[in-house]
């Protein structure tokens, strides 16, 4: 198995006539995505230059091809309008790829699509390698296994997941939550998903420094998760003190948010944290060979 994504899924592309979302429509049609049709006002009854069917909404989008998913590469200014868009026509997960969303925009769509997952905003995505890839994630450096990944940052993923796929740790699913102060799926809900997924044996949390989703994290692998094995590590340990580095998210308040307290929060949990990302397939090796 896996979570929220795999190759049964069907999926629209919001914005696949743009740039961006064409490029990453081809990409996610070579990696195995079922991608049934897209959406793009205005342009409804042409085919996309994959041959696929173009909608001017998603209702017509999810009424003709049966989709449950779609995946957002629309500007900041109408990115939430096409969130909403999405929940009112029975979308069951969203994964936003925007960057740039006004936070309050943001606020009122998570705040207000309870029957909606959304992954995102300002996110890679997510793979379940093997089945599917929904978003920006280059699938060559994905391989299938049984390590679950969660991360805020897309870059870190893949420099993660090159690492373990080396080292010959495939994974079962991997999710960029995103990294802007308003997502809409956390840590927690990831593992949630998980901790009931009989796939995933492992976990590889990438946090960094900003907010308390990472020590929420801590908290909730010590009460749920203390059996399965765990490795951590958290970005921005070297950013200077009142600076926001990279993310919209990594924003440090005093001792609040920093690299330090969610280093602690993992470590009182059992969870080994690495220094650096190279360190994390020996420490999930060595973590493993313990239980």
């Amino acid at each position: 198995m896996s979570i929220f994504l795999d190759q049964n899924a069907k999926v629209i592309v919001q914005g696949i006539t743009g740039s961006e979302g064409s490029y990453h429509t081809t990409r996610m049609l070579a990696y195995g995505t079922r991608i049934v049709g897209g959406v793009t006002p205005g342009k409804g009854g042409q085919k996309s230059e994959h041959g696929l069917p173009v909608f001017d909404t998603v209702s017509e989008a999810v009424a003709a091809t049966g989709a449950t998913q779609s995946v957002i590469f629309v500007p900041p200014p109408f990115a939430s309008d096409a969130l909403f868009e999405a929940h009112e026509a029975g979308i069951s997960l969203a994964t936003c790829i925007t960057e740039g969303i006004p936070v309050h925009d943001v606020l009122k769509v998570v705040g207000t699509t309870p029957n909606m997952r959304i992954i995102g905003p300002n996110c890679p995505g997510l793979i379940s390698p093997g089945k599917a890839s929904v978003g920006i994630m280059p699938g060559h450096v994905f391989a299938q296994g049984n390590v679950g990944l969660i991360s805020r940052s897309g870059t870190l993923t893949y420099e993660v997941v090159d690492g373990l796929t080396r080292a010959g740790f495939g994974q079962s699913t991997c999710v960029g939550i995103g990294g802007d102060p308003i997502i809409g799926t956390t840590f927690v809900d990831c593992l949630r998903e998980f901790a009931n997924d009989p796939q995933t044996k492992a976990l590889v949390i990438c946090g960094e420094i900003g907010g308390s989703d990472e020590e929420d994290a801590a908290a909730f692998v010590a009460e749920h998760l203390a059996g399965m094995p765990i490795v951590a590590f958290i970005g921005g340990r070297n950013a200077p003190p009142g600076k926001s580095l990279g993310h919209a998210g990594a924003i440090v308040s005093g001792n609040f948010g920093t690299a330090q307290s969610k280093i602690e929060a993992f470590k009182k949990a059992g969870v080994p944290v690495a220094d650096r990302p190279s360190e994390i397939p020996r420490l999930l090796q060595s973590t493993l060979a313990r239980v």
